[in-house]
């Protein structure tokens, strides 16, 4: 059974750099044609994808937030990375990452989620 684990601090002071871990254990990262993503919800808002690294490593961002988001792997620890820079209280958010199915587009495993709130 593939598990996903968010980790990392719940608040963040604003324009400082929001970095959080994705642990996953049942399967590895570098399974072909699966893609290793991040997404949020606002309070009160939808989800919001947020960016996707592949099997191979490649990345992919949204383009809204492109400029501030990295997105990275290690693949000894099973683990990926989202730092998200310069954050405002707009960024307070539940984070989610999950798992993407190449072969179908479909989320099939996520982590609970973890809340960030952005503030002084």
């Amino acid at each position: 059974q593939v598990q996903l684990q968010e980790s990392g601090p719940g608040l963040v002071k604003p324009s400082q750099t929001l970095s959080l871990t994705c642990t996953v254990s049942g399967g590895s990262i570098t399974t072909n044609t699966l893609y290793w993503t991040w997404i949020r919800q606002p309070p009160g808002k939808g989800l919001e994808w947020m960016g996707a690294i592949s099997d191979t490593g490649s990345t992919d961002y949204s383009p809204s937030l492109k400029s501030r988001t990295s997105i990275s792997r290690d693949t000894s620890k099973n683990q990926f990375t989202l730092q998200l820079t310069s954050v405002t209280p707009e960024d307070t958010a539940v984070y989610f990452c999950a798992r993407e199915d190449g072969s179908n587009w479909f989320f099939d495993y996520w982590g609970q989620g973890t809340q960030v709130t952005v503030s002084s």
